[in-house]
Formats: structure tokens, sequence, C-alpha cells
């Protein structure tokens, strides 16, 4: 394992600037540097603290996992977080608390709490004794402050993927990836809701063909089918932006109109706005200047979009930050600190269900940053 702040390697070349219809503009471009590798264990989050402090989470998806949320220290080791106890959990044990079962996804929040989605699933085959729960994490105390439980709010088929946290309202949002929706969590009251279930925007359109490297990606089911993944909300919190994330339709909706209990299903499906056909990213983020910042896992590219907080229906253009086929290998999780753009790689394409049974990965999972500031 290796953590670094200091440059790894430089990118050559040159950032293209261009409109979803426009001609390129020559930029230069930003060096992509390496925070930490793993050989081993597949991450899919990060999130970095107001301290600088950077935790990272390893969905149990496999035989081969060690620790479910982890800090990483600036000697580049590994701890398990918040403790050893709660990283313990296996396969067949007894459901007990306070412990993780399967997280998918850390975020910090502009109070610098640190939120895990635990999704309770374990190789993604179900919902294990309704332990599918968000955690809040006090950073100052290391303690859990309150657990969120999502019995009755999704059932066993489901599966919790991304989150983020308007603190004005204290609201959580939270994308629900395998029937496809959108959970709308009251963090004082700890009342959740579901909402979009059902709607297009929140489902894989099954006409597109998810293709990397030149093959459609599939596991023994058939093509594969992400649902409502990625999420972000802008630095006001006045929009939430998504999308599924095996096509490249992107979505937003006022976040007004999600915290309205008072709307229909079909009111608020009225209000979603389609802003098209973007790119097939995993994860998203937006930083306080309105970019919206996300990946492409079909062509190893990081965009930045500016325009994102506009009250008006933006005009989307895109900016490629660079593409980088050698270490951007399926960009999947952001986290925003100190100007840097922090990604996980978590190399999905090449797990062993997308290819037959046999793992095609051959360089490590990665944390990668780089200045957009």
């Amino acid at each position: 394992m290796m953590y670094s702040f200091s440059l790894q390697s430089k990118l050559a070349g040159l950032c293209l600037i261009f409109g979803l219809a426009g001609q390129p503009v020559a930029a230069q471009s930003p060096k992509l540097e390496s925070v930490f590798q793993d050989n081993t264990y597949q991450p899919t989050g990060v999130a970095v603290s107001k301290s600088g402090r950077v935790f990272i989470n390893y969905p149990y998806w496999t035989d081969t996992y060690r620790y479910a949320v982890a800090e990483i220290g600036k000697d580049g080791a590994v701890k398990p977080y918040p403790d050893a106890a709660y990283n313990s959990w296996r396969e067949g044990q007894p459901i007990a608390p306070n412990r993780w079962i399967c997280v998918q996804s850390v975020h910090v929040d502009a109070k610098d709490r640190l939120w895990v989605v635990d999704a309770a699933s374990p190789k993604q085959n179900g919902v294990v004794g309704n332990a599918h729960c968000i955690v809040c994490i006090n950073l100052a105390t290391n303690r859990v402050e309150k657990v969120y439980p999502m019995q009755g709010v999704v059932g066993s088929d489901s599966y919790l993927n991304d989150i983020r946290v308007d603190t004005n309202h204290e609201v959580a949002y939270l994308t629900e990836s395998k029937q496809g929706g959108i959970i709308v969590l009251d963090i004082k009251s700890g009342k959740a809701r579901l909402v979009l279930k059902g709607d297009k925007s929140v489902k894989a359109d099954p006409a597109y063909k998810f293709i990397i490297d030149g093959r459609e990606l599939r596991d023994n089911l058939g093509p594969v089918r992400f649902q409502s993944d990625g999420i972000a909300l802008t630095a006001d919190n006045n929009y939430l932006y998504y999308k599924p994330l095996s096509d490249n339709k992107l979505y937003r909706i006022k976040t007004d109109y999600l915290r309205n209990t008072a709307l229909s299903a079909a009111s608020l499906s009225g209000h979603v706005d389609d802003l098209g056909r973007v790119a097939s990213t995993d994860g998203m983020i937006t930083d306080q200047r309105g970019n919206l910042y996300m990946g492409d896992d079909q062509t190893y590219t990081l965009y930045r979009l500016p325009g994102a907080a506009s009250p008006n229906r933006p005009t989307l253009t895109k900016q490629v930050l660079l593409t980088d086929k050698s270490r951007l290998i399926w960009p999947d999780s952001y986290a925003i600190y100190n100007g840097y753009l922090y990604v996980t790689t978590s190399q999905i394409q090449h797990m062993a269900k997308n290819n037959g049974g046999k793992s095609t990965r051959k360089t490590p999972y990665g944390v990668w940053r780089l200045k957009i500031e």
C-alpha cells in the first residue's frame, strides 16, 4: 500500500474544453497525484474531513475482504474505523449492533460529520437481517452519534448507494440503486421516505449499451444494469443532481420539491429536469463555485461541468479535466478538500463476476487527487 500527497506522476498533453456540440479549446491539463493504492482490497468511497483526515470504504462484494470503513494515516497505514470491532462481521455470523455489514459509501458533510451508508447486502445478494442503515459519526470524538435504520423505507431487495447532506435543513439524500429511487431522510426526526420510485430518471435506459473497451459489461444474468447511483448536492443546497449509472443521462430536481411531503408522486416527477446525455458517471460532486464534477467509466475520463447551481436550466458544458486509461479505471466516488478533487478507482469492469468468473485486474485500486482550484 502507498500513501503520498507529493506528486507521483505527470500527465502530458492538453485539457480539451468543449460544449456538448461545440468545438474544443485547448487548456493546460491538471496533474493526477496518487494518494493511496491497495493491491488487494477493493474500495469504492472516499471522504475527507475539514482537517484533512482521509476515510475510505470497502464493500463486502467478494471473499477478498478485510475492513468496511478505514482511515488512511499519514504514514500510509490503514486503520479500521471507528474500531476493529465495527469491522469484524463476516458472512454467516449473526447480525449484531455496532457492526458494519456491507458499506457502500462514506461522506463528510459541512458540519464535519462522517456519514456511512451500510447497504447490508454482502455480495449484493440482498439485505441481511434488516440491517441496512445510515450511520452518523462525530469526527471530534470518533463516536457514533445516531443510526438511521432503513427497514420499512426500502426492502430486502434494495441496495443503498450514495449520500449527500443538506446541513441547513438537516436533510440527507440517498440513492437506491437496485430498484431505483431517492431516499429523503430528516436527520432530526429520523423519518425517511423513498421518492421517485419508478420514475424514468432513476432507471437506467434499457436500450443503452454500457460498453467498456469494446464490450458490453455483463454478468451471469446478462447486461449489467445499475439504477440511480451517483448524486451531487449544490453548495447552496438548492439542487440535487442524480443519474442511473449504466447510461449517460443526467437529471436534477430542486430540493424544495423533495422536502415537500404534500406533493404527489406524479407532481414530484413533473419537477424533474432532464438534462440530456452527458456521461456514464458513477459518483458526482459539486464545489463551492457551482461546478459539477463527474467521471466517465467508459472513457477513463474526468469532467467538470460549470453552472450546476444556476436557477435556470443549465446549458451544461463538459470540460475534460483529463483522460487516463492506465489510472482512471472506473472513477467511482469523489471528495473535495483544500482545492483538490479526490477520486477512487474501483475497477468494477475487471471484477470476476463481470468477466466469466476470473478477475482481469492488473493494477492496484487507487485513490487519486488533482488540483481544481
